[in-house]
């Protein structure tokens, strides 16, 4: 089948075949994400000696190759064939995967180091323009009324394929850790097994048709769709919350790996089974989230989220002073984040849907995703930035009581190095909140009230032993919509569902292909 071939319409028996290869792709494409992506590049980087810089450096490239899913549009409108230009950047984006694997062998770490940041930045941009062309190809190939059955299939085959490829990182990175293998092997290995399950996935979506895009009689500007939210004062309002939230958790999150493994002492198989744990606990409320927020509101829910998560990202400050139960607590810190980072994603989606008129949500997306990736990726820029001054600082308090019988020490606290980030990422959070009150949102109601209708569900939960499942919550930018929407004039808008959170909902049902061609998803 050549790329280029477009077709007027596709058969059933087509149409099946291509929904079959889609999830063939999705399952390799996650394998490609969870074995070349997150915890593992950072191990990796860490192995060839890189510099809390480096770290802050691969962290951001995501955020902010996503920024080129907007230029990307005019090439696909321009091109018109989404599937040779998915298959073209999705190829020379894994291409980088097996130069990354090589690395492990150069004599000269510094050349390592940097050829290693050049693939990723490599590997993330042709990804993020693959995803541009893939969002509109699969929106117009797979009917509208099975869309949601085809993207709930896809997770489930991303879900499964996706901690199995976690727990076998881990498992690699373990044995590494305990000598049983030397570490460039592994991530040697880890590398090349993620190219070949990416030569699969490509193969598969290679052989997907795709329909004929329409030509439109009238295209509205891209620099008119992205700029007209910005004129409206709460969705402003919204945007700075969002974003200043997004620079205040990025301060911290990208260097968790790092504090773990180089300060606190942790294998990086141990971090994997940290994430692991974050999130399925992540998974598990999601859709408990979703219930609460169409009963009381998204500002509520995040009311109460958004401070469970600051409140978690602080208390990864006193684990250096912790003993025998660090693991115990890093475990259940994890789960708590992963239960929190839910309602807040979920939440930050849905209150910008229902910010936007109807018929212009996915505008308002595209701007939000815009803006709220850009503080995300220059955060952990920053923050690579001023590590070096932090890692001669200490500040220590010490509590004592004298008595008759003796002087007892009752606190003795130490902070150092990345737990000032954690704190300084904690503090950012609560002014970043402060902006949440001048957000208005018809029906919130305070966050007591809420609270208290979890605990009297939870306690029927109990009763009744009904668990509750959802899905990992992701915030992508609506390339095909706006495509769509250049193509239309004012007068027949693309209409936003009449619950914001089931739309929200279906579009967590869309798995975040982490180096596998989808865009790229802004994390907390």
């Amino acid at each position: 089948m050549r790329l280029t071939h477009v077709q007027g319409s596709v058969s059933p028996e087509e149409l099946h075949r291509g929904v079959n290869r889609l999830m063939a792709d999705a399952a390799f494409a996650t394998i490609v994400g969870t074995l070349n992506s997150g915890v593992v590049l950072v191990a990796y980087a860490l192995f060839l000696g890189a510099s809390p810089t480096v770290i802050g450096i691969l962290a951001a490239v995501p955020f902010l190759c996503q920024l080129l899913q907007a230029p990307a549009i005019l090439l696909v409108e321009r091109v018109r064939s989404r599937r040779l230009i998915s298959i073209c950047a999705l190829f020379t984006a894994r291409l980088a995967l097996p130069l990354m694997a090589a690395l492990a062998f150069l004599p000269n770490k510094n050349v390592a180091l940097a050829l290693l940041v050049i693939g990723e930045i490599v590997h993330c941009a042709f990804n993020s323009v693959a995803g541009c062309s893939w969002n509109s190809w699969i929106r117009d190939l797979v009917p509208s009324d099975t869309l949601g059955k085809f993207f709930a299939r896809r997770t489930v085959w991303a879900t499964l394929l996706g901690a199995a490829g976690t727990a076998s990182a881990a498992g690699a990175l373990e044995l590494s850790n305990r000598g049983y293998a030397g570490a460039g092997i592994v991530f040697f290995t880890l590398y090349a097994a993620g190219f070949a399950a990416s030569l699969v996935s490509t193969w598969q979506l290679a052989h997907v048709p795709e329909t004929e895009m329409v030509r439109p009689a009238h295209r509205r500007s891209l620099n008119g769709l992205l700029k007209k939210p910005l004129k409206d004062r709460n969705f402003l309002t919204i945007v700075r919350f969002l974003a200043s939230w997004q620079f205040a958790v990025n301060f911290a999150l990208p260097f968790f790996t790092v504090f773990l493994v180089q300060q606190a002492g942790y294998s990086a198989g141990f971090v994997l089974f940290l994430s692991i744990i974050s999130q399925l606990s992540n998974l598990l409320v999601l859709r408990g989230w979703g219930e609460l927020s169409d009963r009381f509101a998204n500002k509520t829910v995040l009311a109460v989220a958004a401070p469970g998560f600051i409140a978690c990202i602080a208390a990864m400050a006193i684990v250096p002073e912790l003993g025998s139960s660090r693991s115990a607590y890093l475990i259940t810190l994890h789960i708590l984040m992963g239960m929190a980072s839910a309602g807040v994603a979920l939440a930050s989606n849905a209150i910008t849907m229902k910010a936007a008129p109807e018929g212009e949500a996915h505008v308002y997306m595209a701007t939000s995703s815009l803006i709220t990736s850009t503080a995300a990726g220059v955060a952990p820029l920053i923050g690579g930035l001023f590590a070096s001054y932090f890692a001669h600082r200490q500040l220590s308090f010490d509590l004592t009581w004298t008595s008759p019988e003796g002087v007892a020490e009752v606190v003795a606290l130490s902070f150092n190095w990345w737990q000032f980030y954690f704190l300084i990422s904690a503090a950012m959070g609560v002014i970043a909140l402060m902006r949440l009150s001048a957000v208005t949102e018809q029906g919130a109601v305070q966050p007591r009230e809420m609270i208290v209708h979890v605990l009297n569900s939870a306690r029927r939960g109990i009763r009744n032993a009904s668990p509750v499942a959802g899905l990992r919550a992701s915030v992508a930018f609506p390339a095909a919509a706006l495509i769509e929407a250049r193509g239309r004039s004012g007068a027949q808008p693309w209409r936003t569902p009449r619950h914001a959170v089931t739309a929200v909902a279906r579009s967590l049902l869309r798995p975040r292909r982490a180096g596998g061609g989808l865009p790229a998803a802004a994390q907390l």
